[in-house]
């Protein structure tokens, strides 16, 4: 569970680093406004930060779908979003009136007018898209229906998923919505503490959306508080009995100490409390979204940053939030907004007739930014609390990669992953800020010695499974390029490779066995074509699995129709056949599953197909693995070892190019 949820952390953080610049569009277009400036500038500025804010629960949705689903592929984020549409217009209030037979769009409960970006559902979708993902991407269904095989299914489970969830939510949320407003109706007769009380469970119910119903209650009039409007009303809502300096206002006020200088003074102890080598990439997103929750109040950024990967942290900033209602409230020190508890509000409010000493938030503010910073620092460091940069196992220093030429990148990733044991021992790549977290078949079987000779920082060994490779905050195009190469397409990593190899023909260049199981000279190949060389000198694999891989870094030159064969031509001209099985063309093809196409170029040590041995066995045939250099004329030599047990990937000989 701990690691689950430090994944829809990191997940959370792609749409997180959204939202930081949307605020501070928003908050510079409402304090222009408040100004008493209103022109297309502002209306521009407005809806553009606007069009991220009101889809807030989207992004969420897209953005876990992705980051959870196990290889980040993009048909998984398509999943999220049909996952989070199918709530949305379910449970809008013209298709609940219409479900539960009502005869008015008035008489639908309350609480699904905020289905239109209602983040609780938006997180929900998301992690159901990617267990869709997850569970179904590799399903392969009957003939009749296998255009939807695959990931094609994914988005339409996931709509199932959703209508499933949302046929309870149907039910469900009413009822806790309705708890919610009733508990809020409740405390509001508690004065100073009831506004306490209010700021707790304010931020508490953030992460399932539902503060919503309590807002309802002490901003506008549901139970005839209506903060909010009777402080913007200013001098008419004095005048007219609705507002009372002093008292209006309480249940907003304390949130500016808050959002202007606790949660800021809060993001500096993460990032103070961050890793060493992780404290430049924690700064970037601490200062950024700090600012937001200063300049206009826009908290999420921030809180979303932690609320899951150290929760605890959050509920101390739920207590937090309400001790800081709770004395504004009790000293009668009020401020209003119209968005929300940021400077931006805060500036405007002090002009406003209702606002009462306004300016001891601001002494109240440095208080709890004190409070704010020692509790956060000393929560994080006393339970080792996993806020960003402080991920398990990040100890080593991470400077980040030389990133000169296009293709380092490329390189690096394509040496790691020959070192990692290629497709045979990989089976997942993830990454985090700065190193690549990868699941093998045997951490044993890892060459660590291959990988250190990259320049990379270090590496850590987290179990038989589980391996880890620093790299520094460039790890995202590493990665990227090692996931094209475990998926066997074509991408920058092998065009760098080749552009690697063009630039060193001079160097001999290191031969790979095509599969697991033993090394022979070419000369001992049962086929008189092959043991003379009439094809070219080679060598030879006897195979105990199907599994083949190239043995070089090339262009492939050609499939044959039969599936037998692949010509594969490497950046210095050297023409290469791999040849799998003897007499094998006679089958047609049927116990060949070939992943690569002409043109392709192919990774040394990357699987290009998949051969069934005992097929080829039953229909008589040899299992020979061959690999032959057919022009000759462009080797100067050749050294194969002697007959062994190998793996595949394993290095068996090298080529001298002309």
């Amino acid at each position: 569970m701990k690691a689950y949820m430090q994944r829809m952390g990191r997940s959370l953080m792609l749409p997180v680093a959204v939202l930081p610049a949307a605020s501070i569009l928003v908050g510079i277009a409402n304090w222009i406004v408040g100004m008493g400036v209103s022109n297309a500038a502002t209306t521009f500025l407005m809806n553009s930060g606007l069009a991220i804010l009101d889809n807030l629960a989207l992004l969420f949705s897209v953005g876990l779908a992705l980051g959870m689903s196990k290889d980040k592929d993009g048909a998984a984020a398509l999943a999220g979003l049909v996952a989070y549409l199918v709530p949305k217009a379910v449970l809008a209030p013209a298709s609940v009136q219409l479900l539960l037979g009502l005869g008015d769009i008035a008489d639908v409960n309350p609480a699904f007018n905020s289905m239109g970006n209602n983040v609780f559902v938006g997180i929900i979708a998301g992690l159901t898209a990617a267990e869709m993902y997850n569970r179904f991407s590799g399903v392969k269904l009957p003939m009749a229906l296998s255009f939807f095989s695959g990931k094609r299914l994914v988005p339409i489970m996931s709509a199932v998923g959703m209508l499933v969830i949302s046929g309870a939510l149907l039910f469900i949320w009413p009822v806790v919505y309705n708890v919610l407003v009733t508990l809020g109706e409740g405390i509001s007769g508690l004065g100073f503490i009831g506004a306490g009380l209010y700021g707790l469970f304010n931020r508490l119910l953030i992460p399932t959306g539902l503060h919503h119903a309590l807002n309802s209650v002490f901003w506008f009039d549901v139970a005839g508080i209506n903060d909010i409007g009777n402080f913007l009303a200013g001098q008419q809502a004095i005048d007219e009995g609705l507002a009372i300096v002093g008292k209006t206002g309480m249940y907003q006020a304390g949130f500016f100490p808050v959002m202007m200088f606790g949660l800021p003074a809060g993001a500096l102890a993460i990032y103070q409390c961050a890793r060493p080598e992780k404290k430049k990439v924690t700064a970037s997103l601490m200062i950024a979204a700090a600012f937001a929750s200063f300049f206009t109040g826009v908290t999420e950024p921030l809180e979303f940053s932690f609320m899951f990967v150290a929760w605890p942290v959050y509920v101390l900033h739920a207590i937090f939030t309400g001790l800081s209602l709770a004395v504004s409230a009790f000293f009668q020190w009020t401020a209003g907004f119209a968005f929300s508890a940021g400077f931006v509000d805060y500036f405007l409010s002090l002009k406003n007739p209702v606002a009462n000493q306004p300016l001891m938030l601001i002494l109240q503010g440095l208080v709890f930014a004190c409070i704010y910073y020692f509790g956060f620092r000393f929560a994080i460091t006393k339970f080792n609390l996993m806020t960003p940069g402080r991920e398990e196992g990040d100890g080593e220093e991470m400077p980040d990669i030389d990133t000169t030429g296009d293709s380092k990148h490329a390189v690096m990733a394509q040496k790691i992953y020959d070192a990692l044991g290629g497709a045979t021992n990989v089976t997942t790549i993830d990454n985090c800020t700065t190193r690549l977290r990868m699941q093998v078949q045997d951490t044993g079987a890892v060459d660590q010695s291959k990988i250190k000779a990259t320049g990379v920082p270090g590496l850590k060994v987290i179990d038989d499974k589980n391996i880890q490779v620093i790299v520094g905050t460039e790890v995202q195009f590493v990665a990227d390029e090692m996931n094209r190469l475990h998926h066997g397409g074509a991408g920058t990593a092998n065009a760098a490779v080749e552009k690697e190899a063009v630039e060193a023909v001079s160097k001999n260049q290191e031969l790979f066995a095509v599969a697991n199981g033993k090394l022979l000279p070419i000369t001992e190949v049962s086929d008189d074509v092959f043991s003379e060389k009439m094809m070219g000198d080679g060598y030879a694999v006897l195979p105990v699995s199907g599994e083949i891989f190239s043995p070089v870094a090339g262009t492939i030159s050609s499939v044959f129709p039969t599936k037998h064969a692949v010509g594969i031509t490497t950046p210095t001209g050297v023409e290469v056949l791999l040849h799998m099985g003897l007499d094998t063309v006679d089958l047609g093809g049927t116990p060949f599953t070939v992943y690569v196409k002409a043109g392709q170029q192919v990774g040394r040590g990357q699987m290009i197909a998949q051969a069934d041995l005992e097929a080829i066995k039953a229909a008589g045939k040899k299992t020979d693995m061959i690999v032959a250099f057919t022009n000759g004329e462009k080797v100067e030599q050749l050294t194969i070892e002697a007959a062994k047990e190998v793996s595949a990937n394993d290095i068996v000989g090298e080529l001298v190019s002309k």
